[in-house]
């Protein structure tokens, strides 16, 4: 092993490297293909020339993308290229999928003496060396300069680049096969939900008409204060959890004594966001903010069933009906207006329950999906660290 230190500008590193490893500038090992932007006369959206790419929303969502177009073909970047975001946020790194044009956020980079697998996993782990280098304060940069400068641990040998490159290209293949599971998951979910909750499809032992009824008649207002023992609660679109376990502000007041009370079973909902489907079922008891309103369900009523049924579109545009105020801003759906909007249910608490109980065996897989794609890009990451400094090597055949 020997010591190596490399330096872009402000970005220093020392590690241990292996003797067969080196430190390469990336322009000697790639063609940096600086973006810039087209004039604007020559944008549109109907499909005339090349798709225009020009920062990190478009190198994540390659395949989708094609909202502008260009026909002032300046800067062009071939399928397989890769793409690095050289504007904020710096170092988003991508694979063109197709050819098109590159706006002044983005470069192109064509590998010439390295695997491209290899330079495209390295790049993919260095977001956090960008940072240490990009210029400005409001809207950070780099310049062609630093890109080309940009230091990368390199193995002399291609196989062992190759080999790197395949293992860390087998955890990304589990970790897109599993996200893509998620979202095939949760399509379903969206699908029962609509059918469910509405009654187009019948849980197997329940028969009948379902009844219209009004909100108020399934839940009752839960408007109790002063409770200044029990924890401060925050409610999320995904649930209710103890604030110290939010990623937000405590903007709490330090005046709690017109805080409600909440309790397990109950739904609370933002008060001024009902109509955006800002509802969640609490399964913990403390206080949360007056902003909110507290309901609880009656000896009808099954409060998983309605945590999902509240949050489908035709619920939530019947929330925006009946909230009070001129604009979007400033509407708000107090229980009053709560009360009066009317829904198509179950005759039984028994169908709810039934329902909701398949509901929550789909957030389930959901769920443990999630957690197998966490794990997996955990995974990565410890591989990423340990084979891309050469701390582990690799077998080559």
């Amino acid at each position: 092993m020997m010591a190596a230190e490399t330096k872009n500008d402000k970005f220093f590193y020392k590690i241990e490297i292996p003797n067969d490893w080196e430190v390469k500038e990336l322009g000697k090992i790639a063609i940096v293909n600086m973006g810039q932007s087209p004039d604007s006369e020559n944008y549109n959206e109907i499909g005339d020339g090349l798709p225009l790419i020009q920062g990190n929303a478009d190198i994540r969502n390659r395949k989708s993308f094609k909202r502008y177009f260009t026909t002032q073909l300046t800067k062009i970047c071939d399928v397989g290229d890769l793409i690095l975001s050289v504007r904020a946020p710096v170092g988003t790194i991508g694979v063109a999928s197709f050819k098109s044009c590159l706006g002044r956020g983005v470069c192109a980079l064509k590998s010439t003496k390295v695997d491209k697998e290899y330079l495209y996993q390295v790049l993919l782990n260095s977001e956090d060396k960008w940072k240490k280098i990009e210029q400005g304060s409001t809207f950070t940069a780099v310049s062609s300069g630093d890109v080309k400068k940009f230091k990368l641990l390199v193995p002399k040998n291609v196989a062992e680049q190759k080999a790197i490159a395949q293992v860390l290209s087998k955890v990304d293949a589990a970790i897109q096969k599993t996200e893509k599971l998620i979202a095939q998951k949760d399509l379903r979910k969206k699908w029962l939900m609509q059918q469910l909750l509405t009654g187009k499809k019948r849980m197997k032992g329940f028969s009948g008409e379902w009844k219209e009824m009004y909100l108020g008649e399934v839940f009752s207002e839960r408007n109790e204060t002063k409770f200044y023992d029990l924890p401060l609660l925050s409610i999320g679109q995904n649930g209710v959890y103890p604030q110290g376990e939010s990623i937000k502000k405590d903007t709490s007041n330090e005046d709690k004594s017109k805080y409600k009370r909440i309790c397990p079973g109950d739904i609370g909902y933002n008060t001024m966001r009902m109509w955006q489907g800002r509802s969640a079922l609490s399964q913990l008891e403390g206080i949360v903010s007056p902003a909110y309103t507290v309901v609880t369900p009656k000896k009808n009523a099954d409060s998983f069933f309605f945590s999902y049924l509240l949050k489908i579109p035709k619920m939530t545009n019947l929330f925006w009906r009946n909230s009070q105020g001129l604009v979007d801003d400033t509407l708000n759906c107090k229980y009053k207006d709560f009360s009066i909007v009317k829904v198509f249910l179950p005759q039984t608490k028994a169908e709810q329950t039934a329902i909701s109980q398949i509901l929550q065996a789909a957030d389930k897989e959901i769920s443990l999906l999630k957690a197998k794609a966490e794990k997996l890009r955990e995974q990565k990451k410890g591989l990423m660290q340990v084979l891309l400094t050469g701390k582990v090597r690799l077998k080559i055949n």
